[in-house]
């Protein structure tokens, strides 16, 4: 049986940085985002290890700001640096993802 949160592991990244490059938000929401993608198995345990691994890359930055609803929040937003790795990520997963489609259709 295949493992779909294994297989989605690789590509999560990216579609967090994409969610991010759209404008600046914070751990909940890219969760909620994700799982209205149709993610569902993705929870915030799987989404703050990413954040912070990406924000060690310098793929994202961070900055707190004041909620309606509470204690700051931790927002996010794309640098330089993330705006080049989202280009590079959507020029690979096209490769890939045509890749994978030949192999599926017997091309």
């Amino acid at each position: 049986m295949v493992d779909r949160s294994q297989f989605m592991r690789g590509t999560l990244e990216g579609c967090i940085v994409k969610i991010i490059s759209e404008e600046e938000t914070y751990g909940y929401e890219i969760v909620s985002r994700l799982q209205g993608y149709g993610f569902y198995d993705v929870k915030e345990g799987t989404i703050y290890p990413l954040l912070i691994r990406l924000e060690k890359k310098q793929i994202i930055s961070s900055k707190y700001k004041d909620s309606p609803l509470g204690p700051k929040r931790k927002y996010y937003f794309l640098t330089e640096i993330g705006k080049e790795f989202l280009q590079e990520f959507i020029v690979l997963w096209n490769d890939v993802k045509d890749s994978i489609d030949r192999v599926l259709e017997g091309v």
